[in-house]
C-alpha cells in the first residue's frame, strides 16, 4: 500500500477547489499573504477636477502583502454626491465582495475609480464603511500632516 503526504500548501489548495464550486473561497491573512490595518495620523484629502471628493483625519491605512498600501476613508466623509454607482464587482479572497463607484467629474478616467468592501471578512471587519480609490483614477490622494 502506498501512502501519500499532502503538504498544507496542497491542502489548501484542494480546499479552495472544493470551496470554489459550491462557494466563494475565504482565505485568513497570515504570514504568507499578512494584512494589517492602522489609523492614519495624517489628514487624507482625495481630489478629482477641482472637487474635494473626500477630507477626513480618520482614514485607515491598509498594507497587503507586497501592495502598495491604500487609504481607506471612512464614507461620512466622502462627498457621495459626486459619487455614482456602479454594477462592477469584484471578490477577494481575504476581504469579501467589493462594489463600485464611478466618478462622473472625473470623466472616463474616474470610471470604478472608488471600491468599498459592504461585508468585509471579520479579519478586516475595520474597513467596513470605508471608501478606498484608485490613485490613477484621481488626480491626488494627500496626506497633510497636522
Amino acid at each position: 500500500m502506498t501512502q501519500y503526504t499532502i503538504s498544507a500548501l496542497e491542502k489548501d489548495k484542494a480546499m479552495e477547489q472544493t470551496l470554489s464550486t459550491t462557494s466563494k473561497p475565504i482565505k485568513v491573512p497570515g504570514p504568507d499573504h499578512p494584512i494589517t490595518i492602522e489609523r492614519n495620523p495624517n489628514r487624507v484629502v482625495i481630489s478629482v477636477a477641482g472637487h474635494v471628493i473626500a477630507d477626513t483625519r480618520d482614514a485607515l491605512t491598509l498594507r497587503e502583502a507586497a501592495y502598495p498600501p491604500v487609504q481607506y476613508v471612512p464614507r461620512k466623509d466622502v462627498d457621495l454626491a459626486l459619487l455614482e454607482g456602479t454594477d462592477h464587482a469584484t471578490y477577494c479572497p481575504y476581504k469579501g465582495d467589493c462594489a463600485y463607484f464611478n466618478i462622473p467629474v472625473g470623466g472616463k478616467r474616474s470610471i470604478n475609480a472608488v471600491w468599498t468592501y459592504e461585508d468585509p471578512y471579520a479579519a478586516v471587519a475595520a474597513i467596513k464603511d470605508h471608501l478606498a480609490f484608485y490613485p490613477d483614477r484621481v488626480d491626488a490622494i494627500e496626506e497633510r500632516r497636522g
